[in-house]
């Protein structure tokens, strides 16, 4: 009879693994898989297309029938250069009741808890089946659920339920913002300041852009939010440039400037709305820049985007997750997860997970001892529903 590890156990070997996002996280899926073929559950393995460095996996506890429940986590951390960590962050480290280590809290907690949970639905025996969804990519857009959910996902029967375990305190939040981003560079011509109007100054025109950000965000603030806006802190969408670039000297026209452009998306709102107000400004601004020098020009890419997780009526993944957390309480977020995009394939989703989301991506990130435990017992209150529903 193979080995069934503690959540603890699994936590450790996760952390183990040093997944950072520009890097391969093939070894750890190569492990859990082993694990969990050695006690019976059926896997299978997504690996992206253009990058094969990094693999996603899905598996399935339980009858072969459709209804079931997918615990949903992703395998990818963000760096730890830069950071003064007090303990190696590539092992767990327990002081004062705290789990110290890189993804203890985002979010290799929940998904140690959630391949715990997979072997027990497995050896215990679950009438609705348990799935359980590891992805890639999270940290940086987002990019690996969509590809997951429609290769691996699809060759099981389809779950009614998804739990995405980001930490939240295993509060039940119902909704976030959506976003789309842009990596901008402003293509100008260079002149001489004495005669600006000769050249295309890139910095200028892209505080053309900068400044119609602001005065959308202006409007937004200004109009009144609609019901589903209003659970959002800020209760509407905001446009943001957080770092910029541009420039020779300074006193000739700037020959490039380059900036990144996120839009963060309320519920209820459209990404290609948003995206055909965007495109339009940088037309209208580059149509200006082409009057003075032709070859003048805006460069606008698209990085990445995200729909928004609109908070489901009567949705039966938060249903469940408030029989087992008890939470009643009203919740959602600014931030985004995976969530929106089990959404947009038909799943009722909720977000749910051990630990807090102010732990995340700093040094001696942490889950504690207690949340991991309630965690723990979550899901094992779910393995008893799973064992009693048809």
């Amino acid at each position: 009879m193979p080995e069934r590890l503690t959540p603890r156990q699994i936590l450790d070997r996760l952390v183990g693994f040093p997944t950072v996002s520009r890097d391969t996280n093939a070894p750890l899926i190569d492990w859990v898989e082993q694990y969990l073929h050695a006690h019976g559950v059926a896997t299978a393995r997504h690996i992206k297309p253009d990058e094969p460095i990094k693999h996603a996996l899905w598996a399935h506890a339980g009858p072969k029938t459709e209804g079931g429940v997918v615990l949903s986590g992703h395998t990818d951390v963000v760096p730890v250069e830069g950071q003064a960590w007090s303990s190696d962050p590539f092992t767990v480290t327990e002081r004062d009741g705290r789990l110290f280590g890189r993804g203890t809290a985002d979010m290799k907690g929940f998904d140690a808890l959630a391949i715990w949970a997979l072997v027990e639905a497995q050896h215990r025996g679950v009438v609705r089946p348990l799935q359980l969804a590891l992805s890639y990519d999270e940290e940086i857009g987002c990019a690996g659920a969509a590809p997951l959910i429609a290769d691996a996902g699809a060759q099981f029967p389809k779950a009614r339920d998804v739990i995405v375990g980001e930490p939240t305190m295993l509060k039940a939040v119902t909704g976030h913002k959506g976003g789309v981003n842009w990596q901008v560079h402003v293509h100008g011509y260079e002149v001489h300041s004495s005669v600006l109007y000769q050249g295309v100054s890139a910095i200028h025109e892209a505080a053309r852009l900068i400044q119609w950000a602001n005065d959308m965000n202006a409007a937004q603030m200004a109009a009144k939010p609609g019901p589903v806006a209003a659970l959002f802190d800020p209760p509407y969408t905001n446009l943001h440039i957080g770092k910029i670039a541009g420039g020779t000297a300074h006193n000739i026209t700037a020959r490039d400037c380059s900036f990144v452009f996120d839009i963060r998306v309320v519920p209820g709102e459209s990404l290609d709305d948003w995206r055909a107000r965007f495109h339009a400004e940088v037309a209208r601004i580059e149509a200006g820049m082409k009057a003075v020098r032709p070859e003048a020009r805006i460069e606008a890419v698209e990085a990445f985007s995200l729909p928004p997780f609109a908070p489901e009526p009567g949705g039966s993944a938060e249903a469940l997750v408030r029989v087992l957390t008890g939470d009643n309480g009203q919740s959602c977020v600014s931030y985004g997860t995976e969530a929106s995009h089990f959404q947009a394939a038909g799943y009722s989703a909720v977000v749910c997970g051990p630990g807090d989301i102010a732990q995340a991506h700093k040094q001696d990130e942490f889950i504690t001892v207690a949340q991991f435990q309630a965690g723990q017992a979550m899901l094992d209150r779910l393995l008893n529903l799973l064992a009693q529903q048809p």
